[in-house]
C-alpha cells in the first residue's frame, strides 16, 4: 500500500470537497430548487419516510464511529428514575404529599449512584478511560447523578439522550463530545449494551424497566454475554418486580432469577463487579 492510500487518499473528490464547490455555485432558480441540493445535505429528503432505513443505520453508525475514535472499549450503564432529586433537593415531579414523600426518601439513590461513579471512574482511569467508562441515559436524577459522579474525578462520561414529545435536555455533566441524542429508542438500547461491563439499576419507573428487562432478556435468551446485572434497593425491586413468582409460574425457568444481584450502597456493586471480573 502506499503512503497516499494509507492517508486515505483517492483519486475521487471527497464529500466534503463537493459540498463546498456546490455552496458555490451561481444563485440561479435551478441551484436554488430542493432538487439540486446534496442528497446528504437535504434535511427535507433525509427526513422523509422512505429514508427511515438510513436514519437507523447513521444512528448506530455516529455514536460507535466516535466511541472508537475515543478508544472506549468497554462501559458501566447506569439506568434509574429520572425523577429521583438530589439529597435535599426538590422533588419536582411529586402530585401529591406521599410521592413527595417517596421521592425524598430514595433520593438516597442518587448519592449512591454518585458515588458508584466515582468508584467506576477511578478504575477506568487506570486504562487511560477506555475501560469501565460510565455511561446514562444522560438526563436528570439518577443518570445525572452518574455523569455527576464521573465529572468529580475528572474522568469522561456518556450521555445517551433522546429526543421526548416533552422538553429534554443532557445534564450539565455529560462530557459534550460524549453526548449523543437518539431519535430511535432501539438504537439507543443498542448502545446501551454493545459495549457494557456491568449494568447497574436504580429504582426508576417504566424506562428505567424498559431498559431493565430489554438487558435480562437479551442475557437469558444467550443474546449477550453475562455481565453484572446490579439491582439498587433489594426492597423497592422486590415489591416493584416479583420474579420468584414468575419461577413459580413458571413463565420464567427456576435460577432466571440468580442473573440479578442486589446492593444498597456503592461499595457493595463495585464489590460484585470486582469479584465478577477479578479486579
Amino acid at each position: 500500500m502506499n503512503p497516499m492510500e494509507k492517508a486515505g487518499w483517492s483519486p475521487l473528490p471527497h464529500s466534503d470537497e463537493d459540498l463546498e464547490r456546490a455552496r458555490k455555485a451561481p444563485d440561479t432558480p435551478q441551484t436554488r430548487a430542493p432538487t439540486y441540493r446534496l442528497a446528504w445535505t437535504d434535511e427535507e429528503f433525509m427526513t422523509r419516510r422512505e429514508l427511515r432505513a438510513v436514519r437507523l443505520q447513521l444512528e448506530l453508525l455516529k455514536p460507535e464511529m466516535i466511541l472508537a475514535e475515543r478508544g472506549i472499549r468497554s462501559t458501566v450503564v447506569m439506568f434509574g428514575g429520572a425523577r429521583i432529586p438530589e439529597p435535599g433537593g426538590e422533588a419536582w415531579a411529586a402530585k401529591d404529599e406521599r410521592q413527595k414523600k417517596n421521592l425524598e426518601e430514595n433520593s438516597k439513590y442518587y448519592e449512591e449512584a454518585r458515588q458508584f461513579a466515582r468508584l467506576c471512574s477511578q478504575q477506568s482511569a487506570a486504562s487511560y478511560y477506555r475501560e469501565y467508562v460510565v455511561v446514562t441515559g444522560g438526563g436528570p436524577g439518577v443518570m445525572e447523578a452518574g455523569n455527576r459522579g464521573a465529572s468529580d474525578v475528572g474522568a469522561p462520561s456518556i450521555g445517551l439522550n433522546i429526543v421526548l414529545p416533552h422538553e429534554q435536555a443532557p445534564n450539565p455533566y455529560v462530557t459534550p463530545d460524549l453526548c449523543f441524542n437518539f431519535h430511535y429508542f432501539a438504537i439507543r438500547k443498542m448502545h446501551f449494551v454493545m459495549r457494557a461491563k456491568a449494568v447497574a439499576v436504580f429504582p426508576g419507573g417504566f424506562g428505567t424497566m424498559d431498559e431493565f428487562f430489554e438487558t435480562l432478556t437479551l442475557i437469558q435468551t444467550g443474546r449477550m454475554e453475562r455481565v453484572p446485572i446490579i439491582l439498587f434497593g433489594k426492597t423497592f425491586w422486590e415489591r416493584a418486580i416479583d420474579l420468584d413468582f414468575l419461577a413459580d409460574q413458571g413463565t420464567i425457568s427456576p435460577g432466571d432469577q440468580d442473573i440479578i444481584e442486589y446492593a444498597e450502597t456503592a461499595d457493595e456493586a463495585w464489590g460484585i463487579i470486582s469479584r465478577f471480573y477479578e479486579l
